[in-house]
């Protein structure tokens, strides 16, 4: 993805440009996790600590509902005060998010994009509703540079064995 001026500024006033984080922000998300999404999507996430503890393996699997498998990693880059993540998966995506815990307990992730006309577009994950045993997830998207999300896919997660 090339960044653009505008892009580039539409990224700097992203609602979670400034968020900050700690290496521990992301602790809630740790462990097995039994994924459901619209009226009958079904999968399992798998997030564990790797490499001494700095960093967050994801492992998406969201079969027999969804052929997407995917992984991410993420790591929080105490320099820029913020995690940054990398997803990858069986469809050749490559994404890469800036972010971090945000005031009210919620996580966001974001980054510049551009749509299929090469607009620019801004892309976020929002972790919400956070508690012990589950969460939910947001897939959302902006098209006037944050002001307004547009949710493009809602995953929610209940701990598993």
């Amino acid at each position: 993805m090339r960044l653009t001026p505008l892009l580039l500024c539409l990224a700097l006033l992203a609602p979670g440009a400034a968020a900050a984080g700690s290496p521990s922000d992301f602790d809630f998300w740790l462990g097995t996790w039994n994924l459901t999404w619209g009226t009958d999507g079904k999968g399992t996430n798998t997030v564990t600590r790797e490499l001494g503890g700095k960093v967050i393996q994801e492992r998406f699997d969201g079969r027999p509902s969804s052929p997407l498998v995917g992984l991410s990693v993420s790591t929080y880059d105490a320099e820029t005060d913020q995690w940054k993540q990398t997803w990858v998966d069986n469809s050749g995506s490559y994404l890469d998010f800036t972010g971090g815990l945000n005031p009210d307990g919620s996580m966001e992730l974001w980054r510049g994009a551009t749509d299929k006309a090469g607009e620019p577009i801004l892309q976020r994950m929002l972790f919400y509703n956070i508690r012990a045993d589950s969460l939910d997830w947001n897939w959302e998207r902006s098209d006037d540079g944050g002001k307004t999300w547009k949710t493009l896919w809602k995953i929610h997660y209940e701990r598993g064995n």
